[in-house]
């Protein structure tokens, strides 16, 4: 099999970038790579590649200087080994990076203002501190820096080396600083509300509980091997097919997915991905009110991903996939481990007991690609999930450790948060994800529908108020796209292709079934709504343009207003039977609870895609009996 254009780049490749933008623009030591990708070819070149045809590789590479703070795009054709393409971005942030997070730390670590701030405290350990950067909002940053590649910080230490890093939060003191030179601007002295005494260890040794003892050992074997092949970047399980992709940004990426009826192959999706995430801290204080996080568009999925082991993330019979990256000078590194394929068993999928016959019953397997990221104290887990009966799920689970803050033990805690240890409490905030969905049901000619579903009056023919009927709408151009769920209406929304029939003449779709929605309560003029105004509303529709990838801004670090969804659909392009894109904003609205603490039970979320009309009957029908424990079959 030869190679195909969506496969991510190689650690040769990203060697090669780097090597060719030093050749032919001349980077010296000032520059730093924020990113390097595939610069994924057209959707319509994909499309029409086939076995056999050229495959031609690019590379998109986001600079910055540090000496200057300005910012620059470089395309690289690595076929031909030259820069394509050398562009000045003005007035942007790239996003912030690993090595910046380490930099910053040990030079704040070592300098005398801040050394002298934490010895005021009783802290003088500086082994046992952390100084963790943030970044900044355009709004909130000091009018004198806002030139700069600014960040703040939060500082932390354990109670002793091996202790829980997030237990003992500074309050009251944070760091500004100058995240190019590592210079500090400013030592914000607000407050100290000392370091009340907590129970906060969950790591063996410093957590000195005792493990339950009547867990026994659950196996999962497949005496046979698995079910489903990888072969490159193509999976193959039962009859579906995709290729899975990575990058820094989204992390895992679904490409090309589609599903075998009866010997044709009928595509479903052409690339499906988290495309940004925004994390408000709902606490007004001085501790958080700068506390709005894009785990995504600042710091990057793929670069917060980390290694799965056999046995703890992952069970069963395993296929593991591993992801490259690379580091601000451009030189790549292996994630290993980074995606994790499995099948799983997942309870009955059909049954039925006829009385004369007896029980009828099929047991559901799933297809599961995960992938976990860590993001300073948050955990992210991800799973795309392929079912029998041609349903897709995507959830999502938050675990981890939360932001927690002291408080004055004479005013009390404050209403914008729980406490959940002495004198301690962790502020409420919300989690939006942002899938991107580019859903081509039976080609790419689709238009979305929102469907509702209403009570028919009462009538003489509908005499007890019992008819429900359902109201298709089409959502015909971009100024209408914005959509909202509403419970009254049980709505949803469905990618049907209006050019196809199925056995009983209705159009293929495909329905996403919301869920998990949460309202971004804040004022539309607010710093963080400006900025990301797609949280506003639960699901959009674009029509499908290659570069349009980043809802909230391909620069969204540093940013003011946003430059992603209000921008893409202020054209206002139609989108009846053409090439268009969901975006589905679902997420986490984190009521603090005290069993969250010291490390939160994983909050899971999820949305679905079902087949709806795409297949002439249950596409599961012909999954076979299981074996029954006593032998026979389970029917």
């Amino acid at each position: 099999m030869s190679r195909h254009p969506l496969e991510p780049l190689t650690e040769p490749e990203f060697t090669q970038t780097a090597a060719v933008l030093r050749r032919e623009v001349g980077l010296d030591r000032s520059w730093r790579f924020a990113s390097i990708e595939l610069r994924e070819p057209p959707k319509l070149d994909v499309l029409a590649w086939r076995e056999g045809d050229p495959v031609p590789r690019q590379a998109l590479a986001v600079l910055w200087n540090r000496d200057d703070n300005q910012t620059y795009e470089g395309v690289v054709d690595l076929t031909e080994d030259r820069v394509d393409s050398w562009t000045h971005i003005p007035g942007v942030t790239p996003h912030f990076t690993t090595d910046e997070y380490a930099e910053v730390d040990a030079a704040m670590r070592a300098h005398p203002d801040v050394i002298a701030a934490l010895a005021e405290r009783g802290i003088t350990d500086l082994s046992l501190v952390a100084i963790e950067v943030w970044t900044y909002a355009k709004a909130l940053m000091p009018e004198q820096w806002r030139d700069r590649r600014l960040g703040w910080c939060d500082i932390w230490y354990r109670a002793t080396p091996e202790g829980n890093l997030y237990a003992h939060p500074v309050s009251g003191l944070k760091v500004v600083v100058d995240v190019n030179t590592c210079e500090l601007l400013a030592l914000e002295n607000d407050h100290d509300h000392g370091q009340p005494e907590v129970d906060a260890e969950y790591v063996v040794g410093p957590w000195a509980g005792q493990h339950r003892t009547d867990r026994k050992p659950l196996d999962i074997v497949q005496p046979e091997g698995v079910s489903f092949t990888i072969e490159g970047t193509e999976l193959r399980w039962q009859n579906w097919s995709m290729r899975l992709g990575f990058n820094y940004r989204e992390g895992p990426v679904i490409y090309q997915v589609a599903y075998d009826d009866h010997g044709t192959k009928r595509d479903i999706a052409y690339r499906m991905s988290l495309a940004e995430m925004v994390v408000p801290y709902r606490d007004a204080s001085f501790d958080h009110y700068r506390r709005t996080a894009f785990d995504i568009g600042e710091w990057g999925l793929g670069f917060m991903t980390t290694s799965l082991e056999l046995g703890c993330d992952c069970l069963g019979e395993i296929r593991y996939v591993d992801a490259v990256l690379h580091d601000t000078t451009g030189t790549p590194y292996t994630i290993k481990n980074a995606i994790c394929l499995h099948e799983e068993d997942n309870a009955v999928l059909w049954k039925h007991v006829d009385h004369h016959h007896g029980a009828e019953v099929r047991r559901t397997r799933r297809m599961v690609v995960s992938c976990h990221a860590t993001v300073a104290n948050y955990e992210y887990l991800l799973y795309w999930r392929f079912y029998e009966d041609g349903n897709i799920e995507c959830e999502v689970r938050a675990t981890g450790l939360m932001v927690t803050t002291p408080y004055d033990a004479e005013t009390g805690p404050p209403p914008t948060g729980t406490v959940v240890d002495e004198r301690t409490y962790a502020p409420f905030h919300q989690h939006f994800l942002v899938a991107r969905l580019d859903l081509d049901v039976d080609g790419n000619e689709n238009t979305m529908m929102e469907v509702d579903s209403m009570a028919s009056p009462v009538s003489p023919e509908n005499a007890y108020g019992l008819a429900v009927v359902t109201q298709a709408t089409p959502v015909t151009s971009e100024s209408a796209s914005a959509r909202d769920f509403n419970w009254a209406t049980q709505r949803s929304w469905k990618v049907v292709n209006p050019n196809r029939t199925n056995k009983v003449g209705t159009h293929p779709a495909y329905k996403l079934v919301p869920s998990a929605s949460i309202p971004p309560m804040m004022e539309p003029d607010t710093p963080q709504f400006l900025r990301a105004p797609v949280i506003g509303h639960s699901v959009w529709v674009t029509r499908h343009h290659d570069d349009e990838r980043w809802p909230a801004g391909a620069y969204p670090t540093q940013s003011e207003h946003d430059e992603g969804m209000s921008r893409w659909v202020a054209d206002d392009e139609p989108l009846e039977n053409t090439d268009v894109v969901l975006w589905y904003v679902f997420g986490i609205h984190h009521i603090t609870r005290i069993e969250d603490w010291p490390i939160m039970p994983a909050d899971t979320v999820s949305f679905w895609l079902k087949p709806f009309g795409f297949f002439d009957q249950n596409p599961s029908i012909d999954v076979a009996p299981s074996p029954a424990a006593e032998g026979g079959h389970c029917h």
